[in-house]
């Protein structure tokens, strides 16, 4: 009698540390710098399998209503109908569907965004995880940096004025960068 082989896997949970984790992103202002920002509500959950991380998942959800970029102004007018349109939209997410191991060591993490009531494929470039690490309370963490660039439109969010000059006071690109530090559940 023979025993059946079973694959052996070992998937982890872990959650997003908030306290420091980070959730920005930067755009074209005027068509001549970039104005960045950040959300500061943020958690997510990562199914971290350990024998092959390509059979690993992500979700995150970011607060809307958390948005800052250091002008209460623009930050208001970034809550409005003109752009995330919070009082309808309060949530942002991302749920992964698939994990590729590239050729540089890093991972492309591809999954469902959804912003302003609109979901899309993109794909993240994330470095990481890093090796887990014990912090001096006991707590077992790790990180990873994901970044992306997508098309604000694409998300509904078409808001825009020409300047006299010629051009837009808003780019349409933007590139979101995650910096998630994880506890071990």
């Amino acid at each position: 009698m023979s025993a059946l082989a079973i694959p052996q896997t070992s998937t982890t949970t872990w959650n997003v540390d908030p306290v420091h984790s980070a959730a920005e992103f930067k755009v074209k202002h005027m068509m001549i710098s970039n104005v960045k920002g950040r959300f500061a509500a943020l958690k997510g959950v990562l199914s971290l399998d350990e024998t092959d991380v390509t059979n690993s998942y992500v979700e995150t959800t970011i607060d809307a209503v958390s948005i800052d970029t250091r002008d209460a102004q623009r930050d208001a007018h970034l809550k409005s109908a003109d752009f995330f349109d919070v009082a309808k939209f309060p949530v942002l997410s991302f749920k992964s569907t698939r994990v590729i191991r590239g050729g540089d060591g890093n991972l492309a993490v591809t999954g469902e965004l959804t912003m302003h009531g609109i979901t899309r494929n993109v794909s993240f470039m994330v470095e990481g995880p890093t090796a887990p690490a014990k912090d001096p309370w006991g707590n077992t963490r790790l990180g990873v940096s994901a970044t992306t660039k997508i098309n604000r439109r694409d998300f509904g969010l078409t808001w825009n004025a020409g300047l006299e000059t010629g051009g837009i006071l808003v780019g349409d690109e933007v590139t979101i960068t995650l910096d998630l530090q994880f506890v071990k559940a």
